[in-house]
């Protein structure tokens, strides 16, 4: 082995083996595994969301494949629709070309160019995190085989009336021209103003004041709600009111809808935009006035003075007006919710049209059941809550774009406005007996990209075939996503699955939490805190940092506050930590909370467990040239690591079996750093490198290293598998074992008779005394080298008995030059004391240190937290301080003072003891 870690070395080479050699494809004797990966978008890169969940995937993916489970994990992409018809337009715009120059055929043949070309760039980077998903089943949303699934689900739901098309409120995008998910839309807080307006009563006698962040839309006024129990209004109820500038008169009426606390307790309503006044609309049967186009700007349908404006135009024009009418009641500063497409970052719009939709409930009734029996189980089991939630107040789910790139609707249309659903236009004709003068038209729209992912679990299997692959791998065992788009995606597959399979698409739900930035906050582009997870595994300079950082940045007045925070955070850029380190930090973060914080001193942490595993290893190798495992003692040093190993093993499965990663990853951390590395390693050196060990007990310690060094990275590969098979195969051979890989090797299981209740008492009881001494080097500065004499105090028969047994440990590890028990008359000498159980292990002092030297040290220690303690004491003293910094702040400077305070105490005790000794 190489005497230093380099990951680089490593991993590509590791991959690429892996691949060409077949590993990841199903195979396996056991019962089959199937997990299937959230498609990521074709334009997409991968980012901490993508990195932190294909390492959950992976983690389990490796462990039922090394059980013997006859293990698939799906891989392949979304066609993202809205994605990808952007990016291609952009070319295109840059060559001076727009979309509808070139027409739908050229554009769509552009699209599969630019795809074959630049797309998938995330399937490369997946192997960088050393995914290790079956690649020769790679899917694609828009490839033959899934797309003939979705245009026969969308035939038969027809057939059976479930999808139909109507005109209702929608997302819209003025910019892109199509309608949107409310996951492609993003709402966040912007500075606005609160209009008030006065509204004239129809019988002339008096207004009503109504507010508005949104004053343009009422030219689609349609009534003024007021609360039903609101005394001021009561009177007021089926009353009408003149709507200014329009001329037409509205109702009022009374809705519990409306919150009588808020502004008047008055709420135009505007049925066509505005998803709210909609519903409240539908109740009371009000008329729904359109008054925006595609564009955003106000249609013929307004009075003249409106008409073709942008709605920012109509909207200063309108409140320009209403103040020469004496109508605006005042204007106020607020903050309100905008909702922005997510491609176009244009201010979206509820706007009517005609769309096509599903009817979802008869859907989601048996999509509800499988859950609340227990067919499908959510982990954490609280998320279920959140399904149900949706679930049960489900609207008609709109499932056409007005977009180019996607699969088109399988609906054609003839001069008379006949619609006619089928596979294809012959299909269509040859069913209705259609005559071949007669002209059809195609429907524009393309299908929404989460409709062919619903059908994902089983397209990829191969249905509407049937296939041994659906035979075998459906329904999959676990779904691992993140609970934003438990309605979006997770629901749908399961209505889906249970509709054209029977049965459930998967059997239990891991919900994972989100990557948030190291204080809590959403990791955007905008903030400047974008993590890409290939940066920390090759490393970066600080100025392709701030490059990536600030390209394309939408708000250029941000790039300042960007530098600025990417120059104090990586002075030095991003140093290298590789795609272990990565993986297991993503592994130690998974727990069942809701938001997760990225923090880089976690990944420093375990690039340095990843050098502690590899100089452990190197250690082994060298200690191990000669293995002969016929005639071996095991010593019980070695039969407590065995047995330390095995509590390990229990624990490691049974957190994999409850996805609790970030608790597997602590037992394999802790026993391999603190038990294996830190004890075990350096109790073998009192065998391998003493005179009066027996040949057999250096053969069996020699053993030990090696099967627990095998055992722990068969254990370990999961979640680290470049350095776990890197090492492996160097261990492999020496261990026993045969084969190419570890991956094909046996996951660990308990063996029984490896606990060792005896073995592990006594080690306890070694450990105890060695921390014992180390915590009296510390208190009076010993030099580690130097051995020390110890008297026990109040030592039992069961002590001085192990004492003897293991008195080469002891000098070994603790460099104890000799122990003697003190009898009870006799009285100990001025000694450092430390505590094993009800016995003393006393350290005499005479001699040992520089008295005058100790006592000088300690005082220039005191004086130094004096000044600390001083400093703290005054920042306390502040009420300024103490009132207005925040909580944890104040609490964190009195834990120090705390802290100060006991070190001084600490300090002094010493000095007393260093009187005894002059």
């Amino acid at each position: 082995m190489d005497k230093s870690y380099h990951p680089k070395d490593i991993e590509q080479r590791q991959y690429d083996r892996w691949e060409r050699s077949g590993y990841f494809e199903p195979k396996g004797d056991g019962p089959s595994y199937c997990i299937m990966i959230p498609p990521p978008n074709v334009t997409g890169t991968l980012h901490m969301g993508h990195a932190f969940q294909d390492t959950i995937m992976d983690a389990l993916t490796r462990y039922h494949r090394m059980r013997g489970d006859n293990t698939l994990w799906q891989p392949g992409m979304d066609h993202a629709g809205i994605a990808t018809q952007m990016v291609v337009e952009r070319q295109l715009n840059a060559e001076g070309i727009s979309r509808k120059e070139l027409g739908r055929d050229e554009f769509v043949r552009r699209v599969w160019e630019w795809k074959e070309k630049s797309g998938g760039q995330i399937s490369n980077q997946l192997r960088r995190m050393g995914a290790s998903v079956a690649w020769d089943r790679e899917r694609f949303t828009m490839d033959d085989g899934l797309s003939a699934a979705v245009k026969k689900v969308f035939i038969s739901l027809y057939e059976e009336g479930l999808i139909y098309r109507g005109k209702r409120l929608v997302n819209w995008d003025p910019v892109l021209h199509t309608a949107l998910s409310d996951l492609e839309v993003l709402s966040e807080d912007e500075p606005g103003k609160l209009w008030h307006f006065r509204y004239p009563l129809a019988s002339g006698d008096g207004y009503l004041v109504v507010a508005t962040t949104r004053p343009e839309t009422m030219l689609g006024d349609s009534a003024v709600a007021v609360h039903p129990e609101d005394e001021r209004y009561r009177h007021l109820v089926g009353q009408e009111i003149a709507l200014p500038l329009v001329g037409r008169s509205i109702p009022i009426v009374a809705d519990d809808y409306v919150d009588p606390e808020f502004g008047t307790g008055c709420v135009k309503i505007t049925p066509a935009h505005d998803f709210n006044d909609y519903e409240l609309g539908k109740r009371h049967d009000l008329a729904q006035f359109s008054i925006f186009d595609d564009n955003a700007a106000i249609t013929n349908d307004a009075p003249v003075a409106y008409r073709g404006l942008d709605r920012y135009d109509a909207r200063k024009k309108i409140v320009d007006d209403l103040e020469a009418q004496g109508l605006v009641d005042k204007i106020e500063d607020y903050t309100l919710k905008v909702p922005r497409g997510d491609r176009s970052g244009a201010v979206v719009e509820p706007y009517l049209t005609d769309q096509w939709y599903v009817k979802i409930k008869p859907l989601a009734e048996p999509a509800i059941a499988a859950v609340e029996s227990g067919k499908i189980r959510f982990v954490p089991e609280n998320w279920s809550k959140t399904y149900f939630d949706w679930m049960y107040n489900i609207q008609d789910w709109c499932i056409s774009r007005q977009l180019w790139w996607g699969h088109r609707i399988p609906a054609w249309y003839d001069d008379h406005g006949n619609l006619y659903v089928g596979d294809n236009e012959a299909a269509v004709r040859s069913a209705h007996s259609i005559d071949p003068e007669t002209v059809l038209r195609q429907d524009e729209d393309v299908l929404d990209t989460w409709f062919s992912s619903a059908l994902w679990p089983f397209s990829t299997l191969g249905w509407p075939e049937k296939t041994a692959s659906l035979d075998t791998f459906y329904p999959g065992n676990v779904l691992v996503t993140g609970f934003d788009i438990i309605f979006f995606w997770v629901a749908r597959m399961i209505m889906l699955g249970i509709k054209f399979m029977g049965d459930v698409p998967f059997k239990e739900v891991y919900i994972h939490g989100l990557i948030r930035d190291q204080d809590g906050q959403k990791m955007s582009k905008s903030k400047g805190n974008v993590l890409d997870p290939l940066d920390l595994i090759d490393g970066v300079t600080l100025d392709a940092l701030l490059e990536k950082r600030t390209a394309g940045l939408m708000q250029p007045h941000l790039l300042p506050k960007i530098e600025k925070a990417t120059r104090q955070q990586f002075p030095d850029g991003i140093q290298e930590y590789g795609a272990d380190a990565l993986r297991f930090t993503f592994a130690a973060l998974a727990t069942t909370g809701r938001d997760i914080r990225f923090d880089l001193g976690r990944i420093e942490g375990y690039r340095n467990f990843c050098n502690k595993l590899w100089n452990a290893s190197r250690y082994v190798l060298m200690n191990t040239d000669t293995l002969d495992a016929s005639d071996i003692e095991l010593s019980t040093v070695d039969r407590w690591i065995n047995s330390r190993l095995n509590h390990t093993v229990e624990a490691v499965n049974r957190h994999f079996k409850n996805y609790r990663l970030d608790l597997a990853g602590q037992a394999l951390y802790e026993f391999t750093w603190h038990e294996f590395c830190d004890w075990y390693l350096e109790l073998s050196k009192a065998v391998l490198q003493s005179d009066a060990a027996t040949e057999q007990q250096k053969r069996g310690t020699r053993q030990t290293l090696i099967v627990v060094l095998e055992t722990l990275l068969r254990l370990l590969h999961p979640l680290m598998p470049f350095i776990t098979e890197e090492i492996w195969q160097q261990v492999s051979s020496r261990a026993g074992m045969s084969g190419d890989t570890i991956m094909q090797r046996e996951y660990p299981t308990v063996q029984i008779d490896h606990d060792d209740a005896s073995a592990e008492q006594e080690l306890e009881w070694v450990k105890k005394f060695v921390l014992g001494i180390r915590q009296i080097r510390g208190e009076m500065d010993i030099s580690p080298g130097k051995s020390l004499p110890v008297l026990l105090q109040g030592a039992t028969d069961r002590d001085l008995n192990l004492a003897k047994k293991h008195a080469a440990l002891l000098d070994r590890v603790g460099r104890v030059a000799s122990i003697t028990k003190l009898e009870s008359s006799d009285e100990a000498p001025p000694s450092a004391t430390a505590l094993l159980s009800e016995m003393k292990l006393l350290v005499p002092m005479r001699g040992l240190i520089d008295v005058d030297a100790e006592r000088s040290r300690l005082s220039r220690q005191i004086e130094k937290l004096q000044v600390d303690i001083n400093r703290s004491k005054g920042k306390l003293a502040n009420e300024k301080f103490v009132n207005n910094a925040p909580v944890d702040v104040v609490q964190t400077e009195r834990d120090r003072l705390a802290e100060f305070a006991r070190q001084v105490g600490q300090f002094k005790e010493q000095m007393a003891n260093l009187d005894n000794l002059a």
